[in-house]
């Protein structure tokens, strides 16, 4: 089971940019798939994006996507959010969270698949 521990949240304009950060300690296998999730108060946590550990291939949310970009660097076993062209809707707390078996899925949107989550970081977006 990896811990992990969101970073970069805090108080934007309307589009502007945010780059939040996913720090991961234990070991990431190939197998895994990272996601960022989000809640906005009074709303059910939904999918923002999603990552394969290995190769990379990457997974958004139509609301979010050609807006927000998802990456991961190996090396520093971290995984990023960058937001750009943020809107109040993006206002929520956003939770990183790790799928162990996601290498096998081809949905990647289900809570139910993520057994290992973060404390999350508040992202709140001014107009």
């Amino acid at each position: 089971q990896v811990q992990l521990v969101e970073s970069g949240g805090g108080l934007v304009q309307a589009g502007g940019s945010l780059r939040l950060s996913c720090a991961v300690s234990g070991r990431i296998w190939n197998s895994y798939v990272m996601g960022w999730f989000r809640q906005a108060p009074g709303k059910e946590r939904e999918f923002v994006a999603a990552i394969r550990w290995s190769g990379g291939s990457t997974y958004f949310a139509d609301s979010v996507k050609g807006r927000f970009t998802i990456s991961r660097d190996n090396a520093k076993n971290t995984v990023y959010l960058q937001m750009n062209g943020v809107r109040s809707e993006d206002t929520a707390v956003y939770y990183c969270a790790a799928d162990p078996w996601g290498v096998g899925r081809t949905d990647y949107s289900g809570t139910q698949t993520y057994s290992g989550w973060g404390q999350g970081t508040q992202v709140t977006v001014s107009s």
